[in-house]
């Protein structure tokens, strides 16, 4: 079922800047939804609009079937988590915690129960009697995920709010923020940068670029479907290699011949003939004592678990090969490669929309 409906959602500032440009977006009941994009892409302001902290210049909001698109925050029930803390310095941790209760009206001992169990739960009990001041950038971290937490709202709402934590405090509070919201079958949409935490949190992640959105799916469908050169190339860490050539019948087959390499590679595929670029992920290059592409290494990536392998190949791009992390290369080393090609993805040369 539907809790929260954007119908067409645009923002434009005074200035004349087009932050969002009329976005269509529904979130389930209890759905995690992580919004996916470059920085200026107008994933902020969308969270914003939701939460009442930016008025939309069009469309409008449903949440749980009310139009609250003129609603101030405090009317919405929404517990927003900020990228920067936002806690009350003059107030303790606990305090800090609790304040929401006591802005709604819960009576004390229920908001002593309600701090303590989510203190408990998020390991920040002995820090109750503790000021911000005193606190580690992860540590208030944790008091600012506390506090929109114990309100349990309608809806969390959270930019990018592991950003400026290192890396064994984001896993654990990845962990504690999707165990939470599962257990409290909340619709939560959460903003981020990151595609480790976009992966491996969300639903349905929805990817955005100049305040439209360019593709919403499972996370298995974005990286693996993606649905215009743009998501292909900035989903996964390195994108999907690209390669400009065309596609041409020969011998009842269909070959695709690379711009600038002298190459024919068989292409199983139902795309019609014509000028296309080609993707594949780096995982579905290998290295293929027969195979129709040849290369130089230029770049051996040792990545801990695999490595990541950069080849010349005279393509219009290099391409990356993931190996075995035992599999070491040298510096302009000759390789002959091929492609896994039921993962071959065709584009528009021009619109950059998969064929």
């Amino acid at each position: 079922m539907t809790f929260l409906d954007m119908q067409g959602i645009g923002k434009t500032f005074p200035d004349g800047t087009e932050a969002v440009r009329g976005i269509d977006l529904s979130v389930g009941e209890g759905e995690f939804i992580v919004l996916l994009g470059p920085s200026g892409c107008g994933k902020t302001t969308t969270l914003r609009m939701v939460a009442g902290l930016e008025l939309p210049s069009i469309g409008r909001i449903m949440m749980g079937g009310a139009d609250v698109t003129r609603l101030r925050p405090s009317q919405r029930d929404v517990g927003f988590v900020f990228q920067f803390y936002a806690l009350y310095p003059h107030l303790n941790v606990r305090a800090n915690i609790a304040f929401p209760l006591e802005s709604i009206g819960v009576p004390r001992r229920e908001r002593n129960s309600r701090v303590a169990e989510v203190a408990r739960a998020m390991g920040i009990e002995p820090l109750l009697k503790r000021y911000p001041r005193q606190l580690s950038g992860g540590d208030q971290q944790r008091v600012s995920l506390a506090r929109a937490v114990v309100r349990r709202p309608r809806i969390y709402l959270m930019d990018e709010p592991l950003g400026t934590l290192d890396a064994d405090q984001r896993l654990e509070l990845r962990e504690f923020i999707r165990r939470r919201q599962q257990e409290m079958k909340v619709a939560t949409i959460y903003v981020t940068h990151d595609q480790e935490e976009a992966m491996g949190l969300a639903d349905r992640v929805v990817v955005m670029r100049n305040g439209l959105i360019r593709q919403a799916g499972s996370p298995a469908e974005v990286y693996n479907d993606p649905l215009d050169l743009f998501v292909a190339g900035f989903v996964g860490s390195p994108g999907m290699n690209f390669i400009h050539g065309t596609l041409r019948r020969h011998d009842n087959a269909l070959v695709f011949e690379p711009e600038g390499a002298d190459a024919s590679i068989p292409i199983h595929s139902e795309t019609p003939p014509g000028d296309v670029t080609l993707g594949i992920r780096p995982e579905y290059v290998f290295s293929d004592p027969d195979g129709p592409i040849e290369g130089s290494v230029v770049l051996d990536e040792y990545q801990g678990g695999f490595r990541s392998v950069h080849v010349d190949t005279g393509f219009s791009h290099n391409l990356v090969m993931r190996a075995p992390a035992d599999d070491r290369h040298a510096t302009g080393q000759r390789l002959r490669l091929n492609l896994n090609h039921r993962h071959t993805r065709f584009f528009n040369r021009q619109t950059g929309r998969k064929l």
